[in-house]
């Protein structure tokens, strides 16, 4: 899928980037594996640690306190911020929980993720029962599928 991506990606001359905290920069570590992804892939942020998140990327320090980083609230002003930063026309960002134990009272396995893209940012919630490094790669390839099917229905 990856390859899919980076190619579609090229031939609409459109570009990409990533804020990651749960998945701490394997998306990009992913579609920088694809020969040929240079020409889209602009960079982006691994926001691990909440403080990076309000200092790199500008989340709203009220949302984290509201609504925490695992949240869907997070997720949005990750990937609308990063797009805005990094000039892209496609922004993705991932925050959530790999576990194994509960985090801000939230489940281990809870992900959200956001696209943003053109004027919308669609956030996705996962629920995912799986060993940590599993959930992020798995995470990594649903997004990865979730642009495709989006520049497809174009």
């Amino acid at each position: 899928m990856k390859e899919k991506l980076v190619k579609t990606l090229i031939e609409r001359k459109l570009t990409i980037s990533c804020c990651e905290s749960l998945s701490a920069g394997l998306c990009m570590a992913t579609l920088a594996s694809v020969p040929g992804a240079s020409q889209v892939l602009k960079g982006g942020f691994v926001t691990y640690q909440t403080q990076m998140k309000e200092d790199l990327v500008h989340v709203d320090k009220k949302i984290i306190e509201q609504y925490g980083v695992v949240s869907k609230e997070c997720a949005h002003d990750m990937a609308l911020h990063t797009k805005e930063l990094t000039q892209s026309d496609i922004a993705l960002s991932f925050t959530g929980n790999a576990g194994p134990s509960a985090m801000e009272n939230k489940p281990a396995g809870l992900v959200y993720c956001a696209l943003a893209y053109k004027d919308r940012v669609d956030v996705f919630e996962f629920q995912l029962k799986m060993e940590r490094n599993q959930l992020r790669e798995t995470i990594v390839d649903l997004m990865i599928e979730r642009v495709i099917a989006l520049l497809e229905m174009e």
